[in-house]
């Protein structure tokens, strides 16, 4: 959740420095939206919620805004730079890239749901989860898939694109004036209706990794994430894309052996029984993880065979054209081998 963060301040600060017209350095932007997110996160859910309720709204109408602006650039009829398998490699990883991102709220989505009702339908809650993440994601990846497709033919955008990628959101709204620089500045304040509530989340996070953690207030810990996220964040305001993708597919697949574990964990293990809400600090009741734990280290073996890195290539990608298919193999290994260890684990350690 700390480098979703990073990356919304990198993006805000680059959009900011970009519509002052470099009067305002990244630096600078970066320092306006951490101390914006910190301050909705501390006040708590309450003010969190209200401004979570509302903050969608403007985005979306500065979205259709760039659209209609931008949308005569776009080149729907660009031609792939590569064929055969390597466009299936470069198709697959690009989705696997995408899929990464919604999904990381599997992570973080117990700490806002918990404050529905008892009685809230889980088939409502996994449409209303499932739609808004859809939507959302879709609209955003399409609007940046075309302001990619229009770089070829327009200079304007390449030259802005070499300075950063809030620099790009800008020239896309120059048609606009003044009207499209203040768009521009709705859109880096929108950044901050998604870092607020990773920083929410790992304040709660921290608190419940033990007794220690949970003494210090989440307060506190929001500082203290918030300082962590403007520190990288600074460090890595020239490298966001670097940053982007190495730091997502890392994240995309410790989520996704978490999400096959629990997943498992709920369907063939507790589905009938359920869950004792009142236990879940009593270390007698909760499982000793030692089933997990195994599958989520297996589960790497195969994310790591698999991954398509600019570090590192799994034998597997090589094989495959560079595919990243860390994803896919780590779930893999997960699904297969949970199941069997976590039986094993009940049978011996009755819990």
């Amino acid at each position: 959740m700390v480098g979703y963060t990073t990356i919304d301040c990198i993006i805000g600060g680059q959009v900011l420095s970009a519509v002052s017209g470099g009067s305002m350095t990244i630096q600078v932007g970066i320092i306006v939206v951490a101390i914006v997110t910190l301050i909705i996160a501390v006040f708590g859910m309450r003010i969190f919620h209200k401004y979570e309720q509302y903050a969608w709204i403007p985005q979306v109408i500065v979205l259709a805004v760039l659209i209609g602006t931008a949308g005569p650039y776009f080149d729907a009829a660009a031609e792939p730079t590569v064929t055969g398998s390597t466009l299936a490699a470069n198709r697959l990883s690009f989705f696997t890239l995408c899929f990464y991102v919604p999904n990381s709220w599997a992570a973080a989505a117990s700490d806002f749901y918990v404050y529905y009702p008892e009685r809230t339908s889980r088939l409502k809650i996994f449409l209303l989860t499932a739609t808004g993440l859809t939507l959302s994601f879709n609209l955003v990846y399409l609007i940046a898939i075309g302001l990619a497709t229009g770089l070829t033919n327009n200079k304007d955008w390449t030259d802005a694109n070499a300075v950063s990628t809030g620099a790009l959101i800008v020239a896309a709204y120059d048609p606009l004036h003044g009207f499209g620089r203040f768009c521009s500045v709705v859109i880096a304040l929108g950044v901050i209706a998604n870092s607020t509530p990773s920083i929410y989340s790992a304040a709660l996070g921290c608190q419940v990794l033990g007794r220690y953690g949970k003494a210090v207030p989440r307060w506190s810990w929001s500082c203290v994430l918030t300082l962590i996220a403007l520190v990288l964040a600074m460090a890595g305001r020239e490298h966001l894309l670097v940053i982007f993708q190495n730091f997502v597919a890392l994240m995309g697949y410790w989520v996704m052996l978490m999400i096959c574990i629990v997943g498992m964990e709920h369907a063939l293990f507790r589905g009938r029984k359920g869950f004792d809400w009142t236990a879940w600090e009593d270390k007698s009741y909760l499982p000793v993880g030692y089933a997990a734990f195994a599958s989520f280290i297996l589960g790497w073996v195969g994310a790591i065979l698999g991954m398509s890195q600019v570090w590192y290539i799994g034998p597997i990608s090589e094989a495959a054209s560079l595919a990243d298919l860390g994803m896919w193999l780590g779930c893999g290994f997960a699904l297969v081998t949970f199941p069997i260890l976590r039986f094993i684990e009940l049978k011996v350690v009755k819990r």
